[in-house]
């Protein structure tokens, strides 16, 4: 299918200067950690048990420093102090919203912000991450879609954003403190501003961070990432790797998601699908979740139900019904209550799970939709937003 008209928006891309000065380590795979330790005169037969020893102390402990780490000589301390640094993104703001939720503006290497979210439940925490700052999309109903791509984030940006959480909520472990099975931050989704599988390689490695079993230890269960559709990166995300999969999919008809996920108009309904059938079997995911997002009279009938149940026939799935958020100047309305419910119902009488999320974090605009830097905040008009969503 070729698309008529762009589905990211045009963007002047500046190549990033290499920074100078000492190495950041937050977001090396355990291999180019290796390299850099080798390259800055790590003996090559050392290099192996250096790296896991740093890694340790860095994902396990939530170290900073290299003073403090106790089983390394003080010689060596000295010179990864030299040579190198442990760096997460710098909180800038955080609010927490009444219901607990809690929101962080965090500003990364040029300056630049993005907004990651907790949210609190009773078994369970989920950080909702960035990938971009910014989105190359332009989803008519999301707020960070109104804000253009400024660049991706690198595997120590998105990282340190879980980095950032875990000290906030005082969860690094102690040396030798008894083992707490409950985590406060069990789980992560790839939600948050841009679209992750347009930032494949540094989402990729940031993840085998997160899952590592001698750092942060997360299952790959534990993990979500939520794609509008970057339907050649979905097999390689199952083969490299292999978490849960969220699908932005938001309408049941190529001409309404045209305008809802402009990605839609490279590929469509019919080409998602043939990609998604593949995915459990790849993965080995015991399901694949359909987020849809319930706009007043745009895609909430009851012949949009039906014809979902339809479309995804066959799909190990779940279908997440998402209330609209309201943001300042949004084209769009919530779907009533009672559309939103007569909606589920037929999604569950034909067997598929349709829970309808409820809204988090709405009074710090942290909810599903409303993310955007503070900087890059300034409001379009209705009329301005009403254009390019193309109503």
């Amino acid at each position: 299918m070729t698309a008529t008209v762009p589905i990211t928006q045009d963007v002047l891309t500046i190549p990033r200067k290499v920074a100078e000065g000492p190495v950041n380590l937050v977001g090396l795979t355990r291999e180019g950690m290796r390299t850099a330790l080798i390259e800055a005169g790590t003996p090559e037969k050392q290099a192996k048990m250096r790296v896991g020893q740093i890694w340790q102390w860095i994902y396990q402990w939530g170290l900073r420093d290299f003073e403090g780490m106790s089983n390394l000589s003080k010689g060596f301390r000295a010179e990864l102090a030299e040579k190198f640094v442990i760096e997460v993104p710098e909180v800038v703001t955080r609010q927490v919203s009444e219901d607990g939720t809690r929101k962080y503006l965090v500003k990364i290497a040029g300056g630049h912000e993005v907004e990651v979210v907790y949210i609190p439940e009773e078994d369970r925490g989920t950080l909702c991450v960035s990938s971009q700052v910014g989105c190359t999309l332009t989803c008519s109903f999301c707020h960070t879609g109104t804000q253009k791509l400024v660049r991706n984030l690198t595997a120590g940006e998105i990282i340190g954003q879980v980095m950032v959480a875990r000290d906030d909520l005082g969860e690094w472990p102690e040396q030798g403190a008894r083992n707490v099975e409950t985590r406060l931050l069990s789980n992560i989704v790839l939600m948050g501003m841009g679209e992750p599988l347009y930032n494949f390689e540094n989402v990729r490695d940031a993840m085998k961070i997160a899952m590592d079993p001698e750092g942060i230890q997360l299952s790959r269960r534990r993990i979500t990432l939520s794609t509008s559709g970057v339907v050649p990166e979905i097999a390689r995300t199952a083969e490299e790797i292999g978490c849960q999969l969220a699908i932005s999919f938001h309408a049941t008809t190529d001409d309404v998601r045209d305008k809802l996920v402009p990605i839609n108009k490279r590929w469509n309904i019919a080409e998602l699908l043939e990609a998604l059938r593949a995915y459990p079997r790849v993965s080995n995911s015991e399901r694949i979740t359909f987020e849809y997002v319930m706009l007043d009279g745009v895609n909430d009938s009851v012949e949009d139900a039906h014809r979902l149940v339809k479309l995804i026939e066959g799909i190990p799935a779940k279908i997440n019904l998402i209330p609209f958020n309201e943001w300042p100047g949004a084209p769009y309305k919530r779907s009533s209550g009672n559309r939103i419910h007569r909606f589920a119902e037929i999604i569950y009488k034909a067997g598929y799970a349709s829970p309808i999320r409820k809204p988090r974090g709405e009074d710090i605009m942290a909810a599903c939709g409303q993310l955007k830097s503070a900087t890059e905040r300034a409001r379009k008009s209705r009329k301005q937003i009403e254009a390019d969503a193309g109503l």
